[in-house]
């Protein structure tokens, strides 16, 4: 029996005349009006749009954590399921005699700048410092943070955020893409990834939204890893130059100035720009080859000079350690304590003081002697025992709130990403197989980022362990802790030199990130078409210019990052969702495919 034909026939209507030549109108006018908004709110209301957006971010937070970790660890685990069954790894993307458009080295080196490089710079050694800091299992009590002990489940965690999942995110996105456009040849946009679901009702307005909200994802996700990426830019070049009006003095560390930010974020978009307008083949290949080069530079430098040894065998014991507890991992959600919950689960001596505790108890980031510390009164005066069980008690509390503010910004940050880089990942990856795309996107990258962040990572942790850096490291903020680190290593002449090439390959970084997101935005906005016009990335550069700044002076000095974030993670949402349908649509295809492929082995089979 044939089985009916999927449905192909995607039409999106594009301009013919006019300014959006080549463009649709509708896409282009929803996404600007949402941006244009955003921006608007940003610059004339700046602390209601940073108080809001911080509002909304927690109650979102509270309310979906366990959406985002168990969607997320779903991802993987759909992933392997299709990479591994011979009938689906084997398919390849695009006709059958299809021939990769990119050689390996330079398919990974565009894959790995689009999707870590600015991550990877700003946090190689800031993630690992973080989590040696504070992680669910310092969080439940039992191990000193900044302790010998504490460097596994630091790296555990880091291998979490920065490894499988991350990168499954990306992929969900990108196979859903590329498997639609090359092997159904329909437009390479994210409306095409919903049409086994919805069929053409993503010709009409329905499809618009989706586009409209992958765009609006795409902007917010860029836009965040761009601002940690001139953040870290601003610390490199204050490290060069000593130049004071670039910073910000009044913390406990020195940290970018509202005014340096914007600086070195004009210098970067303006170079973005131009990347864009020469294209793939050119501006963003070229790019990204030379920063695969320069990270195998600074590599090489923290291999000579750095803690190789403690990171090589960090990096083989967290590696183990993170895959025996990677279905913990990928599922363990956590949700708010209430103060309800966390009175029932107090003993008889304390359940009276239970007001005068809770806060402390579910705290994330007070310890046990912090807790202690901080009481007051009848509460102060409890035993041991019963502070210690008061403590426990609250473990739910913290862990949800450490949960939320880590590990699920993070997911939401790499769904924000996704459809930038899925739908990049997919541009450049025409003719490999689905088992290819997989293993090639997923395992590979997360492998690099984990020898990665165990040798940069490991050198600045085994430099406070040793008593080196005295406090150096840990007491920079999060985009300095880099070049205090090479500081800390190596000096003089070989200093200033490594520290010129850390900048230099941060903004070429920040460029492939920048530039790549333009060219994706505008794929999305012609329908699509691969081919679009230099005016209209121009544009879009402007637009995302635009959005970091508002965004940026809304926080002012108080965290330029926090307006970003919460934003971030409010964009995620919705596209979270979509990316949970792509999934069912994706399984749908690739089942009923198989079985017009053996109806139609069957009917010109000869007959016996």
């Amino acid at each position: 029996m044939s089985i009916k034909s999927p449905f192909t026939d995607l039409e999106i209507n594009r301009s013919s005349t006019g300014f959006y030549k080549g463009h649709s109108v509708e896409i282009a006018l929803l996404s600007k009006a949402i941006i244009v908004a955003l921006v608007l709110w940003a610059l004339v209301w700046p602390t209601n749009a940073n108080g809001v957006l911080g509002s909304v971010n927690t109650s979102l937070l509270q309310s979906f954590n366990g959406f985002y970790i168990v969607t997320v660890g779903l991802f993987i685990f759909f992933l392997a399921v299709l990479a591994l069954l011979p009938q689906t790894g084997k398919l390849k993307l695009g006709p059958a005699d299809e021939k990769p458009e990119f050689s390996g080295f330079s398919w990974f080196a565009m894959m790995f700048g689009a999707g870590l490089g600015v991550g990877l710079m700003v946090f190689a050694t800031a993630e690992p410092m973080g989590l040696w800091g504070s992680n669910p299992v310092l969080v439940a009590g039992g191990i000193e943070p900044q302790s010998e002990e504490a460097v596994q489940s630091a790296f555990r965690y880091t291998f979490m955020h920065f490894g499988f999942h991350a990168w499954a995110i990306y992929v969900i996105t990108g196979l859903s893409l590329a498997y639609f456009a090359y092997t159904r040849g329909m437009p390479l946009t994210i409306r095409t990834a919903l049409t086994p679901l919805f069929g053409r009702l993503m010709n009409g307005f329905l499809g618009h939204i989706v586009d409209v909200l992958g765009v609006v994802a795409t902007i917010l996700g860029v836009s965040v890893t761009i601002g940690y990426g001139v953040s870290q830019f601003v610390d490199g070049i204050y490290a060069i130059t000593g130049m004071e009006w670039i910073m910000n003095f009044n913390g406990d560390a020195p940290a970018p100035s509202t005014v340096g930010l914007l600086t070195g974020l004009i210098i970067i978009m303006a170079l973005s720009i131009v990347s864009a307008v020469s294209g793939v083949g050119r501006g963003v290949k070229y790019l990204s080859n030379l920063n695969l080069v320069l990270s195998c530079v600074l590599l090489l430098v923290f291999v000579v000079f750095g803690s190789f040894l403690f990171a090589m065998s960090t990096y083989v014991s967290a590696l183990i350690d993170y895959l025996i507890n990677f279905i913990g991992l990928s599922f363990s959600a956590y949700g708010p304590q209430s103060a309800a919950e966390f009175a029932a689960a107090l003993p008889v001596e304390a359940a009276p003081l239970a007001d005068s505790l809770y806060a402390g108890a579910t705290n994330t980031w007070g310890s046990f002697d912090g807790f202690v510390d901080g009481l007051e009164g009848d509460a102060a005066a409890l035993s041991q025992e019963s502070l210690a069980a008061a403590y426990a008690a609250g473990e739910n509390g913290r862990q949800f709130g450490w949960q939320s503010a880590w590990t699920t910004v993070y997911w939401a940050w790499w769904i924000a990403f996704s459809p930038f880089v899925g739908l990049f990942l997919a541009r450049i990856s025409k003719g490999r197989t689905v088992r290819e795309f997989i293993f090639g996107c997923v395992i590979a990258p997360s492998l690099v980022c984990f020898a990665w962040m165990a040798i940069l990572g490991g050198t600045a942790i085994n430099l406070e362990l040793s008593g080196e850096a005295e406090g150096a490291i840990i007491g920079a903020s999060n985009t300095a802790k880099l070049f205090v680190t090479l500081g800390q290593m190596i000096s003089g002449g070989l200093l200033s030199l490594i520290t010129v090439m850390c900048v230099v390959l941060i903004l070429t970084f920040l460029v492939t990130s920048a530039d790549s997101g333009i060219l994706v935005m505008n794929t999305i906005m012609s329908g699509g078409d691969q081919e679009v016009g230099n005016r209209h990335k121009v544009i879009w550069g402007l637009i995302l210019t635009a959005v970091i700044g508002a965004l940026i002076l809304a926080a002012s000095e108080t965290n330029p990052m926090d307006a970003l974030r919460s934003a971030m993670v409010i964009g995620a949402l919705p596209f979270t969702m979509l990316m949970g349908l792509m999934c069912i649509a994706l399984a749908k295809a690739l089942y009923r495919d198989a079985l017009r492929a053996k109806s139609a082995e069957g009917e010109t089979a000869p007959a016996e």
